[in-house]
């Protein structure tokens, strides 16, 4: 496992980092087997959890914090706030007013003294971002964070947050948490480089694909059943032609892999780690059998030709299926489109 700088934070994680996710009742209820997967990819050298407030109500950082009990100083761990948490309207978004109450829930279910990186979930484009920003800064004054950092964040606003940060006297965002993978490659064009500018480390989400690059789905068998089908039917209807598309381009990559001697998982995290403005990849398992067939991704090193070949099958930049990139932004809604 290498270890890399997380930005210019002082902070080192390693290069795979354990989403917590799957934790709880939205994946593995069973808080002793989730806490023993935690265990075994802390012994494997991974030092970086990432969970949220949301993930199963708050279940997942329970689980996270039952399982740092007496490893909590030896582990860089990272949580978010900022998605609806219930149906109270205040218990959602990046107001001050949330974050400083917020922050304080997920303290005591961690049961921790202090969060390394705290992100907002998504930007909330009602809120002032000097306002988002200044209440981050007040908790990192009061030692409650060390820093701070935000997902799936454009660009842009990126570039305006940091100015924003600089020109009110503020804490700035350390961190970008976007997803990427193989099949998902936008990211590349302006996010990755922008924060590379700005010495922002990135924890990539999402390297598998929402499953897609599990090795699971191929052309010549029938789709796996799936939950996040079900969430998200447009993402997985393969009577979408842009669906035959990735389903295409799934396969292939498969069988590059194979050709290469590796599972199609080891190729698809060893890919998004080793672009040199990742930091990180986050890893998702619900079972320890996930965390086995992920682990062996930290050791690949992918040839020239490799990558070549892999270009060739979605090339740089491209995303097959927009709604992969995750952006939450309403420019195109149709109030935003004269409609």
């Amino acid at each position: 496992m290498d270890y890399r700088p997380l930005g210019r934070t002082g902070i080192t994680v390693s290069e795979l980092c354990l989403g917590a996710m799957m934790f709880g009742a939205a994946g593995n209820s069973d808080h002793d087997d989730s806490i023993r997967i935690i265990h075994r990819a802390l012994d494997a050298g991974i030092n970086f959890i990432d969970t949220a407030d949301i993930y199963s109500a708050g279940e997942s950082e329970e689980i996270v914090g039952k399982a740092l009990a007496g490893r909590r100083d030896d582990i860089v761990l990272a949580t978010k706030v900022g998605l609806p948490f219930d149906e109270d309207p205040n218990h959602r978004g990046a107001s001050r007013r949330w974050i400083i109450e917020s922050v304080d829930r997920s303290l005591r279910r961690l049961g921790t003294d202090w969060i390394d990186l705290y992100q907002i979930h998504r930007l909330d484009p009602d809120v002032d971002i000097d306002e988002t920003l200044g209440a981050l800064s007040d908790l990192v004054s009061q030692g409650k964070i060390r820093a701070f950092g935000a997902s799936t964040v454009p660009a842009s606003q990126i570039v305006e947050a940091q100015w924003t940060a600089e020109r009110r006297g503020r804490e700035r965002f350390r961190t970008e948490q976007p997803p990427y993978s193989m099949l998902a490659r936008a990211i590349e064009n302006d996010v990755l480089p922008t924060c590379l500018r700005y010495g922002m480390g990135v924890l990539t989400y999402s390297p598998l694909a929402m499953g897609w690059l599990s090795g699971r789905y191929r052309t010549d068998q029938a789709v796996p059943e799936s939950a996040r089908a079900a969430r998200f039917p447009a993402r997985w209807d393969l009577g979408l032609e842009v669906n035959q598309r990735k389903l295409a381009a799934a396969d292939a990559l498969a069988t590059l892999a194979e050709e290469a001697g590796m599972t199609l998982i080891e190729l698809a995290i060893a890919f998004v780690v080793r672009h040199p403005a990742v930091t990180s990849a986050i890893i998702g398992p619900r079972t320890l059998e996930h965390l086995e067939s992920q682990l062996p991704a930290a050791d690949v090193e992918l040839s020239t030709d490799v990558l070549d070949r892999i270009d060739e099958i979605v090339p740089p930049g491209v995303t097959i299926h927009p709604e992969d990139n995750m952006s939450f932004t309403n420019a195109l809604s149709p109030a935003m489109r004269r409609r």
